[in-house]
C-alpha cells in the first residue's frame, strides 16, 4: 500500500485537483478528469496511483484512465489540508450541490437530514394566503430541533432588502408546515428511523434559517431568522442549544402518524 512521505505530498494533490475542479463545469457533481492531466501522478507508477486514489473516498478510478472527483467529499477533505476556507471551497459548486453539502454538514453534526422537501398546504387557511405549495432545500432533524433551510449562494454584495425578505419567506414556509399535522408526521418518518418515538420528542423546536455562500453583514433579519454562512455553519449547529432563545421559533406539538394497513 502506498504511503506518502510528507503532509506537503497530500496538500500538493489537493493544491492540483482542486485548480482543476475550479475551472470544471460547476453543474458537474462529480467530473470525470484524466489521469495525465493531474502533474502529481506523473511521478508514480499505475500501481501506486491506483494506490493512492483508493486512499481518498473522493476519488475513484473510472474507464479510459479517468478518476471521478465528489466535490462534495472533496470540499470536506480540503478543510484539512488546504488554507481556503469552506466559502471559498464551495464556489465550485453549483446550487443543487451547496444544498447537499449543507446537508452533509447537519449529518456530520448528529442530524437526519434530507434535500428539496416539498409539501402542499391542505389547510383551510390556505385561501388566505398566495401561495399553496412549498419547498424547503434542506431539512435537518435532531431530537426535537427540527431545522428548515433555505440556501443561497449570495455573496456580500447581494442587498440586505433581499436577504431580509428572503429570511421572511422562510418564516412562512415553516408556518405553513405547522398547519399541517399530516405532513409533519410524514416528515419525522421520513428523518426519523425510530417510528415509535417520534412522539418523545414533542414539542417541535421548528427553527427557519437562511444559509449563505458567504458572510453577510446581517446575522438575524428584522424577524429574528438566522442567517449563517457555510463558513459559520458547523459552529452554529454546535451553539444552537445555548442560543435558541435569539432566534423566531415556532413549536409544533401536534403531528398526525398515520399507520399504513
Amino acid at each position: 500500500m502506498f504511503q506518502f512521505k510528507s503532509r506537503n505530498e497530500i496538500e500538493r494533490l489537493f493544491h492540483e485537483i482542486y485548480a482543476i475542479l475550479v475551472n470544471t463545469d460547476r453543474e458537474l457533481d462529480k467530473p470525470w478528469v484524466k489521469i495525465n492531466k493531474i502533474e502529481f501522478f506523473s511521478n508514480y507508477t499505475p500501481e501506486q496511483i491506483e494506490s493512492i486514489i483508493m486512499k481518498f473516498t473522493f476519488l475513484t478510478k473510472e474507464s479510459w484512465n479517468h478518476i471521478e472527483i465528489d466535490k462534495i467529499e472533496f470540499i470536506l477533505e480540503s478543510l484539512h489540508f488546504l488554507d481556503h476556507d469552506i466559502a471559498q471551497l464551495s464556489k465550485i459548486l453549483n446550487y443543487s450541490s451547496f444544498e447537499k453539502l449543507i446537508k452533509h454538514i447537519l449529518a456530520l453534526n448528529e442530524y437526519s437530514a434530507l434535500n428539496n422537501f416539498r409539501f402542499s398546504d391542505k389547510s383551510h387557511f390556505k385561501q388566505s394566503t398566495s401561495q399553496g405549495r412549498y419547498e424547503v432545500d434542506v431539512v435537518g432533524l435532531s431530537r426535537s430541533n427540527l431545522l428548515l433551510i433555505d440556501a443561497k449562494q449570495w455573496n456580500k454584495r447581494d442587498p440586505p432588502s433581499a436577504i431580509n425578505k428572503a429570511a421572511n419567506l422562510q418564516y412562512q414556509r415553516a408556518e405553513a408546515l405547522k398547519r399541517n399535522p399530516d405532513i409533519v408526521g410524514d416528515l419525522m418518518k421520513q428523518l426519523s428511523n425510530r417510528h415509535s418515538e417520534i412522539r418523545k420528542n414533542l414539542p417541535l423546536i421548528v427553527l427557519p434559517i437562511m444559509v449563505t455562500l458567504e458572510e453577510s453583514n446581517i446575522r438575524l433579519n428584522d424577524n429574528h431568522i438566522p442567517v449563517v454562512s457555510i463558513y459559520r455553519l458547523n459552529s452554529f449547529l454546535q451553539e444552537l442549544s445555548d442560543n435558541l432563545y435569539y432566534f423566531n421559533i415556532l413549536k409544533i406539538s401536534k403531528i398526525s402518524l398515520q399507520t399504513q394497513l
